[in-house]
């Protein structure tokens, strides 16, 4: 079981709860600090003071103050009309990221909910209930109002949620498994909204599965290698200290090891003197994106554990405080970074794929044809993944240099970062079909060289491929056969580490 305290939820914590569904509960030690901003609120309310979203309006209408006996249709009113997203719903795993990450955020005792709120959101996660969230809608400051309004609105009962039986009314859903809908009390309803919980589950999500395709990444490109008889000193250790990268450096130890008894890769000197770039420069071209990713995860682990409401309540110093923790910008950076990283892993890769099935760079078959000519091969694969690139090339344009005003110009600078997260994610989609197109040009190029002669690792790694796809004996709709590499790449863990 995984234990939230609002300060240590790491990638393995994560990793755990959304792939592996463990369940979670929350520290003991967390709940005074729970209790305590709860009872800030209380005082709020029975005082009739002043505090925005407790008291007062939302946005522009911060200066309308609300009476107390109203607190609690405010909070209502506030999720309803604020879950007004559009568009395709978040894939499950990432509604079931922003209930970890908001659950996590709120028991670090800054937003004055109830202990109640927080079982409830825990209830659902453990219960493998998600809410259906819309895509598009989120402007990255205030918070991912609209996205996390919908995550709100299963709470107390309404909306749509994803179930083992498919996507049902929550109110179905929670009384099935014995969950009862929250009636929202004062400040609740814009502690679950006003954070980056949407930008940053997607973020999470991302991550994970670009860390993983990252790996696999680099044993595809070492069959790669192995199908163009590639020359292997330009792994050598000298040449990356030399530089001094260290995701570099680790990059060209992985190629060593995974190639060390292949009988398929050359030395300087024997068939040519040098390889091309998309070869020869795997090391700092797949290096410099996993320090790029390293960035990603020093962020993201900072936004997993952060209170990003606002106001954010300090009972301990008796203060409440409106601020801009919601203000997704570390975030936007993040996500624009980490696109533009993960893209250039197949702008590699697709000049890997022209290497393997261009006659004119290789002593392959045609397009690595059964009968060239006659049949055309791997020729529009290479299309498909140039086509996934230049896609790749639009989607890798920052969403974090835009911004535009909202609430009549009182939230006037706003971060996009929901956008950037969603973008990372399809470029990461568009990667991995890249991957998967190398992957089956590379098989294709190893069975003309000899399987037997392949490295005992890259042979392992051949051999459950191609279990997945058949080799090319005949032209066939290979769509089919992107598609299920595809699939297998998602849920493959690559021995190597």
């Amino acid at each position: 079981m995984v234990e939230l305290n609002g300060h240590t939820l790491s990638m393995n914590d994560a990793r755990r709860v959304l792939f592996q569904k463990e369940l979670v509960s929350v520290h003991e030690d967390a709940w005074e600090n729970v209790k305590k901003s709860r009872l800030a609120v209380q005082n709020i309310v029975e005082l009739d003071q002043v505090v925005y979203g407790v008291t007062t309006g939302f946005g522009k209408l911060s200066d309308v103050s609300i009476p107390s006996k109203q607190v609690e249709k405010l909070q209502l009113y506030l999720i309803r009309s604020h879950a007004c997203g559009v568009g395709e719903p978040f894939p499950e795993i990432v509604s079931r990221a922003m209930l970890l990450l908001r659950a996590n955020t709120l028991i670090k005792g800054y937003s004055g909910v109830r202990a109640e709120l927080i079982e409830c959101l825990l209830q659902c996660l453990n219960a493998s209930i998600h809410p259906v969230i819309p895509q598009q809608g989120s402007l990255g400051a205030s918070g991912d109002l609209a996205p996390l309004a919908h995550l709100a609105l299963m709470l107390v009962g309404e909306g749509k949620v994803y179930t083992s039986k498919g996507i049902r009314p929550a109110e179905e859903a929670l009384k099935e498994a014995g969950i009862t809908p929250l009636i929202l009390q004062a400040k609740e309803g814009l502690a679950l909204i006003n954070g980056t919980q949407a930008m940053t589950a997607m973020g999470l999500v991302v991550y994970l599965e670009a860390e993983k395709l990252m790996r696999q990444l680099d044993g595809i490109a070492c069959m790669t290698l192995e199908g163009l008889r590639a020359i292997t000193d330009a792994f050598d250790e000298d040449i990356h200290i030399a530089r001094g990268y260290v995701e570099q450096i680790e990059t060209a130890e992985r190629i060593r090891t995974i190639l060390i008894d292949s009988k398929l890769t050359t030395r300087q000197g024997e068939l040519r003197v040098q390889d091309a770039y998309s070869l020869r420069c795997i090391p700092q071209v797949h290096g410099a994106t996993k320090q790029v990713m390293s960035y990603a995860k020093e962020k993201l682990l900072v936004e997993m554990n952060a209170a990003t409401d606002n106001p954010l309540i300090f009972s301990d110093a008796h203060k409440v405080l409106s601020g801009g923790n919601f203000h997704g910008q570390p975030i936007a950076f993040v996500m624009d970074f980490l696109g533009i990283g993960l893209s250039e892993l197949a702008n590699i890769s697709e000049r890997r794929i022209e290497r393997l099935v261009n006659p004119q760079l290789n002593d392959l078959p045609p397009f690595l044809s059964p009968s060239p000519g006659l049949q055309s091969g791997a020729m529009i694969m290479q299309y498909v993944a140039a086509a996934l690139v230049s896609e790749n090339k639009v989607l890798a344009h920052p969403a974090s240099v835009d911004s535009i005003p909202s609430s009549a110009n009182q939230e006037d600078h706003v971060s996009m970062g929901t956008i950037g997260a969603r973008k990372a994610h399809a470029i990461l989609i568009n990667v991995r079909r890249v991957a998967a197109i190398e992957a089956i040009c590379a098989m294709q190029a190893v069975e003309y060289r000899g399987i037997h002669k392949m490295s005992s690792v890259t042979r392992d790694f051949y051999e459950k491929m191609r279990k997945v796809v058949p080799s090319i004996q005949e032209d066939r709709p290979f769509s089919e056969d992107i598609e299920r590499l595809n699939d297998w790449l998602i849920d493959d863990e690559p021995l190597w580490k």
